[in-house]
C-alpha cells in the first residue's frame, strides 16, 4: 500500500472477540431480572410489603446512585439500560430480611454501588460481587437487624405447621411487629450450642422437606423458596446466560463435603440434603456466584472456582461464628479469580 494512502477506518481491527453473537449486555443483564422474577413473587407472598418495600428502596437506590455518579463523577450520560444496576438492587435485596429498615437497605444499597462497583470504574471492573459487599457491609454494621428474621405468613391460606398464624395487611404495617425467629441454619448452630444433637434441632425446627423446598421458613428474601430459585437458574441455563460449571461444582463440592462430615459425626453436622435446601446456597450458586464480571472465564477456571465456593460455605456454617457462609465464601473466591485466570488460560485462537 503506498505511504500515501490513508487507511479506511473500516479497515481497523479491533480486539478479540470477533465471533458475531445475537446477546447483548442488556440482553444479559434483563434475562437475569426475569429469572428472578419467581423467587421476587414466592418472597412477596410469604412476606408481603416488607418484600416488595425492600426491593424497591433497595433497586431505587441502586439505579439512582449509579447514574448520579455517572452523570457528575465520571462526567458522562447515564447509562442504565443495560440493567446491572436493577440486577445488583435485586440480589442485594434477596440477601436481606423483609422486616429491615428502609434507611438501612439505603446504606446496603450504597455501599455495593459506590464502594463495590463505581469506585473500581463500573460495569466489568469491579473484582467483588457488588450485592454481597453490600450484605456483608451491612452484617457487620448492624447485627442485631442482619439476623432478625421474620416468620413467612401466608398472604392466602395459614401459617406453616408449628408456626402461629398471624395476619398479613394493615396490621403488619410493613411488619415492623412481624414475628420473628431463627433460620434453619441458626435453629442447627443454636441447638449445638445448647447441647442438642442434630436429630433434636431437626425435630425442634418442625419443617418437612416440602416446607423447606417451597419456602416456608424464616429467612432472606431469596433464600426462602429453592423451588423458584431453581426454575430462575434453570431458565438462565436454557438461555445460556450462564453455565453448569459453576452451579454444579458449587452445590455438588457441598454436598460431598457435608456428606462427609456426616458421615463421621452424625449427631454433630446435619444430613448433606438439608445443607442444600437451607440458607441461601442455591441463589449463591445460580444467581451470586455465576456473575461473569467476578468469575472465571474458562470452564474449568469455573469448576475450580465452584469447587472452593461450596467447600468454604460448608465449612464456614460449621466451624464459623455465623450459620451462614455463602457470602463470605464467594467474596474469597472472588479474590482468587485473577489467580484462576492465570492458571486456566482460555485456549488462543488458531493454537
Amino acid at each position: 500500500m503506498p505511504a500515501e494512502q490513508s487507511v479506511s477506518p473500516k479497515m481497523i481491527v479491533s480486539g478479540s472477540p470477533h465471533i458475531h453473537g445475537p446477546e447483548s449486555v442488556s440482553k444479559i443483564m434483563w434475562g437475569v431480572v426475569i429469572a428472578l422474577l419467581p423467587a421476587l413473587a414466592v418472597s412477596i407472598y410469604y412476606f408481603g410489603l416488607p418484600a416488595l418495600r425492600t426491593v424497591l428502596v433497595s433497586t431505587a437506590t441502586c439505579v439512582a446512585l449509579e447514574w448520579l455518579i455517572q452523570r457528575f463523577l465520571f462526567k458522562k450520560p447515564g447509562s442504565l439500560q443495560d440493567g446491572s444496576a436493577v440486577i445488583t438492587g435485586l440480589l442485594l435485596a434477596f440477601n436481606l430480611p423483609a422486616t429491615l429498615p428502609w434507611w438501612m437497605t439505603v446504606i446496603g444499597a450504597t455501599a455495593a454501588i459506590g464502594l463495590a462497583k463505581m469506585a473500581y470504574g463500573g460495569l466489568g471492573n469491579n473484582p467483588f460481587n457488588p450485592a454481597l459487599v453490600g450484605r456483608v457491609f451491612l452484617l457487620i454494621s448492624f447485627p442485631v437487624a442482619m439476623t432478625t428474621w421474620p416468620q413467612p405468613q401466608p398472604m392466602f391460606g395459614t401459617a406453616p405447621a408449628g408456626q402461629p398464624a398471624v395476619e398479613i395487611g394493615a396490621a403488619t404495617e410493613l411488619a415492623a411487629d412481624a414475628l420473628t425467629g431463627p433460620t434453619p441454619l441458626g435453629v442447627i448452630k443454636e441447638g449445638l450450642q445448647q447441647g442438642l444433637t442434630i436429630d433434636e434441632s431437626l425435630k425442634s425446627l418442625g419443617l418437612s422437606p416440602v416446607e423447606m423446598l417451597t419456602g416456608q421458613r424464616a429467612g432472606s428474601l431469596g433464600e426462602v423458596s429453592v423451588l423458584a430459585i431453581l426454575l430462575g437458574g434453570l431458565f438462565l441455563l436454557w438461555r445460556r446466560i450462564i453455565t453448569w460449571h459453576i452451579p454444579a461444582a458449587f452445590l455438588g463440592s457441598a454436598f460431598v463435603f457435608a456428606a462427609i462430615l456426616h458421615a463421621a459425626a452424625p449427631q454433630a453436622f446435619p444430613p448433606p440434603g438439608f445443607s442444600l435446601l437451607s440458607g441461601g446456597i442455591m441463589l449463591g450458586a445460580f444467581f451470586m456466584a455465576t456473575d461473569m464480571v467476578t468469575s472465571p472465564m474458562t470452564p474449568w477456571g469455573k469448576i475450580i472456582f465452584g469447587l472452593g465456593c461450596g467447600l468454604l460455605t460448608i465449612l464456614i456454617r460449621n466451624f464459623g461464628a455465623y450459620p451462614e457462609g455463602v457470602s463470605f465464601a464467594i467474596l474469597i473466591m472472588n479474590a482468587f479469580v485473577p489467580l484462576i485466570n492465570r492458571g486456566f488460560k482460555p485456549k488462543r485462537y488458531g493454537c
